[in-house]
């Protein structure tokens, strides 16, 4: 019986002194890095700190979502000059080739990158700066019809994605981009665009597009500043005229709540999706 029970003590022990040494390595800040670094590095697709912080979730000591972000954050300054980088993407996080370096890298790619045609970024470029947009107006920016295979392609590529109706006649269909858009192109959010400015000179796309485009936006933003000026107009008057009583504030409440509802139509004409 001795002999069991020193091989029982023996094998408690052993276990005992596994769990704390794993304990220890998940508390290891630097462990912990590399077990980061190690699962950016095998995933095909972007990793957000959520799915970073499931690695961890049957543990018994799990990091918190400060810790893997302070991780994610070292290996980002690690590789600081070097030949790949750790970019933030709207999906989240990935390790990729430092584009300084991409034009010597390509040439170990067999196979050729796309090639899309002038039509399709055009498409794609009025759907990215207009969104929500319908195909009708697209095809009033370009001044010609958009082919339904564009249209098709850029789904499959998983670029656009329908975000619901316009409240019109017809009710068609309003596209927006995607995040697999915005991970494609190496941004966060769509803020992050360059301006157009910035891509007329784009030897595919014909610059007459952004003069309209620009127009467009320009239309756009002077009718916002209309209705603002319309609104303080309104408190203004109301506020020369003294304060009113409780019948005028409830016509007053009343009033507010159409125009809400006017302005929601008028200006957005969408009817969303779910």
């Amino acid at each position: 019986m001795r002999p069991m029970v020193l091989s029982m003590s023996r094998q408690h022990l052993k276990t005992h002194t596994k769990t704390e040494e794993y304990v220890s390595r998940i508390m290891n800040k630097g462990q912990l890095k590399n077990i980061i670094e190690a699962a950016l590095m095998v995933s095909e697709r972007p990793v957000s700190i959520t799915r970073l912080l499931a690695l961890f979730e049957k543990e018994l000591d799990r990091p918190e979502g400060a810790d893997v972000r302070a991780a994610v954050d070292q290996i980002t300054e690690d590789y600081k000059g070097r030949g790949i980088e750790l970019k933030e993407v709207a999906s989240g996080f990935r390790i990729q080739v430092n584009g300084d370096y991409s034009k010597w890298i390509n040439l170990l790619i067999e196979d050729r990158p796309p090639r899309y045609s002038r039509a399709l970024l055009e498409t794609l470029a009025i759907i990215a700066y207009r969104q929500p947009v319908t195909r009708a107006e697209i095809e009033e920016i370009r001044g010609v019809s958009v082919s339904s295979n564009i249209i098709r392609t850029l789904q499959e590529r998983s670029w656009i994605r329908v975000v619901g109706q316009r409240d019109i006649p017809g009710k068609p269909e309003l596209l927006a981009t995607s995040k697999e858009f915005l991970d494609y192109f190496n941004l966060r959010k769509l803020s992050e665009l360059p301006s157009l400015a910035e891509i007329k000179d784009f030897d595919q796309i014909n610059p007459d597009l952004f003069d309209e485009l620009e127009k467009k936006i320009q239309e756009e933003a002077q009718a916002k500043t209309g209705e603002q000026q319309i609104g303080s107009g309104v408190q203004l008057a109301v506020t020369e005229m003294g304060s009113p009583s409780e019948d005028d504030m409830a016509e007053i409440a009343e009033s507010n709540e159409d125009a809400e509802e006017d302005v929601v139509s008028d200006k957005d004409n969408v009817v969303p999706f779910g």
